[in-house]
């Protein structure tokens, strides 16, 4: 921990009398963090805001938001709290995200803060590269995140990505620091939570110090990003102008500034969550950029669609997501609310996210559809139909998602799965017969 507060006085141009905003949930990590900076205080006449984001998901989140109040009141600290109070549909971990740095960011506007520290560290970093490796992504995606980040008004430090969990604990427990454990984070429900309670021990089992050479190769990456990122810089404009990407002088370029254009395209769209894009969501830009027709449409996460018109490909919001759709379904269909329908080789999942199909018992091709009017299904394991809307109803579905939602139907317009909520009596079990297995995710 020497090393980190050393990083913060001496490498990072923090100065006498700056304002600095920490990101302080109450966890030991952040709290560690806020002990470091308020040291560095004492050497600086740091100005110091503390920024807490009540999530409001846990009982216990009215406690640790107390104690930080009386807390920053006891030490001469700035206390700014934003508490949600209301989740749309998105998904939490992502929404929860963009709520935060939201509120970090208009903190650090109203402070005129000139840095805003959060209490990332080398296990974090660690668990976003594997997951992004998992669920691909781009160049600077599979870098995790950097320990530095400009903005245009203050600079994001995460100053503990060289230390770990475990020193973050102890360094709590060997200084008398109080701090508050969030249970959710034991719920095998969150993906991350998986990777930090069955992949990490077992990494740190084959090297003590391997946060180090996630590190090492986080910094790699995002080195050689940046050298693509210059040359990209180079060609963009003459390919990429007003929104419109010039799909004869894009085709002339070499296939990693092509990528690396798309990618950045992708980020000023998305901004810094990374974790909505995937590289299905890229190879599918690719696949309308070299579709022979000369018309047609990707629909990406967050109401966002790839047009193709001819020669040219833009990017538009929709304002509303209800448009109709009907995708024939052949190896993967990206959907209008983010997620993909897709032909797997193989899965144990019987969830109902997946279903086994007989290719025999069913007419080719399959189709992707909004519903419609009418629309039933003989649920597996019922006897007679259901209709879709009362499958929507009864899995409370809203009714802004109900009209986006996919219906799988064969050739005949029999609905053949409902994915994420029922399956079809033409489903079938692993020990079964089947030749088509689609997952939705």
């Amino acid at each position: 921990m020497e090393e980190v507060y050393n990083y913060l006085l001496n490498d990072v141009g923090i100065r006498h009398r700056d304002t600095l905003c920490i990101g302080v949930s109450g966890g030991p990590d952040s709290m560690a963090l806020l002990d470091l900076t308020m040291k560095l205080k004492k050497e600086l006449d740091l100005v110091l805001v503390v920024a807490h984001v009540n999530h409001n998901v846990r009982e216990e989140s009215k406690e640790e938001e107390a104690y930080l109040r009386d807390f920053c009141k006891e030490n001469g600290l700035h206390f700014e709290c934003y508490r949600i109070e209301h989740y749309g549909d998105d998904n939490f971990h992502n929404e929860a995200r963009t709520i935060r740095y939201n509120f970090f960011d208009q903190v650090c506007k109203d402070y005129n803060a000139k840095f805003l520290l959060t209490a990332h560290h080398g296990d974090d970093l660690i668990e976003t590269i594997l997951m992004r490796i998992v669920r691909g992504s781009t160049l600077k995606g599979y870098s995790g995140f950097s320990r530095v980040v400009e903005k245009e008004d203050y600079t994001i430090l995460r100053p503990l990505i060289t230390v770990t969990k475990e020193d973050l604990t102890n360094y709590c427990e060997n200084n008398n620091i109080k701090y508050f454990i969030d249970k959710s984070n034991l719920k095998d429900v969150y993906t991350r939570n998986r990777y930090r309670k069955y992949i990490l021990p077992f990494l740190k089992d084959e090297d003590k110090m391997v946060h180090e050479k996630f590190l090492k190769f986080s910094e790699t990456l995002m080195e050689y990003n940046n050298y693509i990122e210059r040359e990209m810089n180079l060609v963009i404009n003459k390919v990429f102008k007003n929104g419109v990407l010039d799909i004869p002088r894009f085709k002339e370029l070499d296939h990693l500034i092509q990528t690396k254009i798309i990618s950045s395209i992708l980020e000023k769209i998305y901004g810094d969550d990374l974790l909505i894009i995937t590289n299905t969501h890229v190879n599918l830009i690719f696949n309308l950029i070299n579709s022979y027709k000369p018309n047609s449409v990707v629909h990406l996460p967050n109401n966002v669609k790839a047009i193709k018109s001819y020669n040219e490909l833009t990017f538009a919001f929709m304002d509303e997501v209800d448009d109709k759709y009907e995708i024939e379904l052949n190896e993967i269909v990206n959907l209008p609310n983010g997620k993909i329908i897709e032909k797997v080789n193989d899965s144990d999942d019987t969830s109902n996210f997946v279903t086994r199909l007989n290719s025999k018992e069913i007419s080719l091709p399959l189709y992707v559809r909004t519903r419609r009017n009418g629309d039933k299904m003989i649920v597996k394991g019922m006897n007679g139909h259901k209709k879709v809307n009362d499958i929507f109803i009864d899995s409370k579905i809203v009714s802004k998602d109900r009209n986006v939602w996919p219906v799988i139907v064969d050739s005949e317009e029999r609905v053949i799965w409902v994915p994420g909520l029922k399956k079809s009596k033409f489903d079938k079990e692993i020990c079964q017969e089947y030749d088509i297995i689609l997952k939705y995710s």
